[in-house]
């Protein structure tokens, strides 16, 4: 079993900055994806950016330009750095990440944070 525990969530003003982070643990083999994902109350959840093990990243076209997305493999942690926030990026940042498990990686795993709730006021 693989948890995600993700964190650096808040309260900030349009046009500031926040760090989300991410950690895996548990029996990891490898890690394939890792991304965000953010959620509003009666909306799906949404992509924001993914990052696979190659380093290839994926945005959604809302936070390009103004989101990072970066990972650590030796840590098991990926990180979303957001700038020039605005009011329409408030809502509940999940972490994902899915690889495989065990010690010879024979079992997959897809699992989920939290959640972090990022505001933004104007």
């Amino acid at each position: 079993q693989v948890q995600l525990v993700d964190a650096g969530g808040g309260l900030v003003q349009a046009g500031g900055s926040l760090r989300l982070s991410c950690a895996a643990s548990g029996s990891i083999f490898s890690i394939n994806a890792m991304g965000w994902y953010r959620q509003t109350l009666g909306k799906q959840r949404e992509l924001v950016a993914t990052i696979n093990s190659g380093g290839t990243t994926n945005y959604a076209d809302s936070v390009k330009g103004r989101f990072t997305i970066a990972r650590d493999n030796a840590k098991n942690a990926v990180y979303l750095q957001m700038t020039s926030l605005k009011p329409e990026d408030t809502a509940v940042y999940y972490c994902h990440a899915q690889g495989y498990t065990g010690r010879y990686g024979l079992a997959d795993f897809d699992s989920w944070g939290q959640g972090t709730q990022v505001t933004v006021s104007s």
